[in-house]
């Protein structure tokens, strides 16, 4: 690593060095996971294909998964591999990320970037994984329209790229609430901004909880839709304590001048 200044300042040219270090070991660290991703990709595929499977016992439908070219296969394969490789190898980059930033911060904003991270994996993980046992349902609602006697006959890589996109909302989906409470204890955002927001907040919530259950099941929706809403009440609620908190060390400052 390039050495650092007593002080934690580099030149340009420690900065670019440091840079690219941290950047070849998380590549590293990436590519040796999608090594395993690799082996995992016919599992992982296996469940995506579910509802196709299921869609095709029933009589007069046919749903299937197409390959557009002879090289599709191989290219789908090598696509979630590195997807999956980034995901796995995530705490790896991360630790680079981080190792490369934390210098120029201020202790305080560390200390708070720490914790957020600390919150923010596991509730990014917990949507992704909400998302993952959804979509099977998701998707065999949506073949559901298939007429009588027709074929969906639905593009391999059209059909991942969805399903990523799914995980991926749905994980910063659960992320936000913590991410707006960084925003508010760092002073970016206030809690009264929050609570404008709130129409906002329940339309997002909506949106999610639509593309993750049937058309046809509204309870499902709400039932999914609450806990994100409560999440996003529950950070105004603690956004408001630290701009009380905040608020009071002010008067108390100028008390004491």
């Amino acid at each position: 690593m390039a050495k650092r200044n007593p002080d934690r300042r580099m030149n340009l040219g420690g900065h670019l060095r440091e840079l690219r270090i941290r950047l070849y070991w998380s590549a590293l660290f990436i590519l040796t996971a999608a090594v395993g991703g690799w082996f995992l990709f016919d599992p992982v595929f296996s469940i995506l294909q579910a509802p196709f499977k299921e869609l095709s016992a029933t009589p007069g439908i046919s749903a299937i998964i197409n390959f557009g070219s002879v090289s599709a296969p191989f290219d789908l394969r090598l696509q979630v591999s590195l997807f999956l490789g980034f995901i796995i190898a995530s705490p790896f980059w991360l630790y680079n990320l981080w190792a490369y930033v934390s210098p120029a911060l201020d202790l305080k904003t560390r200390r708070v970037s720490i914790v957020f991270v600390a919150i923010s994996t596991p509730l990014f993980l917990t949507g992704c994984y909400i998302a993952w046992v959804l979509i099977p349902s998701f998707v065999k609602s949506l073949l559901s329209f298939t007429p009588e006697g027709s074929a969906a006959i639905i593009n391999a890589n059209d059909y991942i790229l969805f399903a990523l996109r799914v995980l991926l909302v749905f994980g910063v989906a659960l992320v936000l609430p913590a991410l707006l409470l960084l925003l508010n204890y760092l002073g970016v955002l206030t809690a009264k901004s929050i609570i404008k927001g709130w129409r906002l907040a329940v339309f997002f919530a909506a949106v999610v909880a639509a593309l993750a259950t049937p058309v046809s099941d509204p309870m499902s929706m709400l039932l999914l839709a609450i806990p994100l809403i409560l999440l996003y009440l529950l950070a105004a609620l603690i956004a408001m304590l630290f701009d009380r908190k905040r608020n009071r060390n002010v008067s108390d400052a100028v008390t004491d001048e």
